[in-house]
């Protein structure tokens, strides 16, 4: 495992890195082949969606990616409250991805039929290796509890499963919810793990100690893979000062 961290002086600055990460995946690829990604929901990705948008929309092989997702809220894809719908407004609907690139999360579903079928779905299109889906980019985001995909802390035992996804129930709101493993996750070849803003500024300090184990965030250590974590100078704030964050 490689880990890379990064402070961004702000947003933009991180969808540029994140842009050209991706170009530089895609373009040594042969012509028949492609990369698969899992994307990720939440406020940063809206942002980052958007730059990416503006400014890379006609730079990026998108017909060489094939788009997935980490985790989905139990909802028609209509909702406020869906990924794909997010992802779809800010970002699918606005790039030249070939419809049959994409595949969603039937968050309308019953959810352990959906975490069976996705899970199928997922197996059909991601090549294995170590008995588990391998994805090339799987980009996550962090909560304020600590939380990543849909793995809250008290469902941290997810780092552990052997099943690629489940569904689970948000502690507090009980929203059903389905979310690829911690296993899967840590089975990818890249994980790009997100934070911005002062809010998330007391959660980055706790995850980034490394002998905190009860942050699902900070279980996220790709086996043979790089991780990325990527904050801009607001969710950083409170990393010492002499962090080897660079």
């Amino acid at each position: 495992m490689t880990i890379k961290n990064k402070i961004y002086p702000g947003i933009a600055e991180m969808a540029d890195a994140a842009a050209i990460f991706l170009i530089k995946l895609v373009d040594h690829l042969r012509s028949d082949d492609y990369i698969t990604i899992a994307l990720s929901g939440g406020t940063t990705p809206v942002y980052i969606f958007n730059h990416i948008v503006v400014n890379y929309a006609d730079k990026i092989a998108w017909n060489k990616i094939k788009v997935f997702w980490g985790d989905e809220r139990c909802v028609p894809p209509e909702s406020e409250d869906s990924n794909f719908g997010m992802a779809s407004k800010n970002l699918l609907e606005k790039i030249p991805i070939p419809a049959e690139n994409i595949y969603r999360i039937y968050g309308e579903n019953y959810p352990g039929f959906e975490a069976k079928r996705y899970s199928g779905v997922i197996s059909e299109y991601v090549k294995p290796e170590n008995g588990l889906p391998k994805f090339d980019l799987i980009m996550l985001g962090l909560g304020e509890d600590g939380h990543t995909a849909s793995i809250f802390p008290e469902q941290i035992d997810l780092f552990k499963s052997s099943d690629i996804c489940m569904p689970v129930m948000q502690p507090g709101t009980n929203q059903n919810r389905i979310t690829i493993t911690g296993g899967v996750i840590n089975n990818a070849a890249n994980v790009a793990l997100f934070a911005t803003g002062k809010s998330k500024a007391a959660i980055v300090a706790k995850m980034m100690n490394e002998g905190n184990q009860k942050y699902p965030a900070a279980m996220v250590k790709p086996v043979s893979g790089n991780l990325y974590r990527l904050f801009d100078q607001d969710a950083a704030s409170l990393l010492p000062s002499d962090s080897q964050i660079k």
